[in-house]
């Protein structure tokens, strides 16, 4: 089988998919492409003009979620509950991840400090949710196993442990489940090489050519 992820280099919904896939050990070739000016082909088989897809021999799959329970599907030691109410439970809380992403997109490019604010305070709402939630034992989402929840969310942390060292959007440390999990998260090898070798340099400056508020706080 034949799997071909295609995104850009600082999406992070496809780098859930990267963790997956390197933690499944799965063969893979990653193409980037530039979304300000996507090739035709990419317009071609994009439903929604977003990324990422994923090429299985051919056929296309969108949607990052979507693509994680395929990855976990065809290959061993599933990373989705078996119990039918868990695994339900583990979808919506990946779906939070993804609204937290947004939030935190939102915020990032958002052109004024009030915006900016708004989002703040909309992720330390949302995260509230997922602290009161955790397990006490950790380290990851569902305990000693690794699962898509914490695929899904090891970008977020990333990128908010990131951003500290400008300007905080969330405190972290003050939410000590989270922060421990995240913690977790980042230690792990699969999820430190599934950012782009360059992110340290990329990512500050699509901060900066965002134009939002934030691009102040950024040296």
């Amino acid at each position: 089988m034949n799997l071909e992820l295609i995104s850009f280099k600082l999406c992070p919904f496809v780098q859930r998919s990267v963790i997956t896939l390197l933690y499944k050990q799965v063969s893979f070739k990653i193409t980037f492409i530039n979304l300000a000016e996507p090739p035709d082909w990419f317009q071609e088989i994009s439903p929604l003009g977003k990324v990422p897809l994923l090429k299985v021999d051919g056929e296309v799959l969108f949607e990052s979620a979507v693509i994680n329970e395929f990855i976990d599907e065809i290959t061993p030691d599933r990373l989705m509950p078996d119990d039918p109410l868990a695994r339900a439970r583990h979808r919506a809380w990946i779906e939070m991840g993804s609204s937290l992403l947004g939030t935190l997109f939102k915020g990032l490019s958002s052109k004024d400090e009030a915006g900016l604010e708004a989002a703040k305070a909309e992720l330390a709402k949302l995260l509230s949710h997922v602290e009161k939630i955790l397990d006490e034992q950790g380290p990851y989402f569902a305990g000693e196993k690794l699962s898509l929840v914490d695929t899904a969310y090891a970008p977020l942390f990333q990128r908010l442990r990131f951003l500290e060292q400008y300007h905080p959007l969330v405190e972290l440390d003050n939410l000590p489940k989270i922060s421990n999990w995240a913690n977790a998260l980042l230690a792990l090898p699969v999820v430190r090489d599934s950012l782009p070798e360059d992110f340290e340099t990329l990512y500050p400056m699509a901060l900066k050519q965002m134009g939002g508020h934030y691009a102040h706080y950024v040296d």
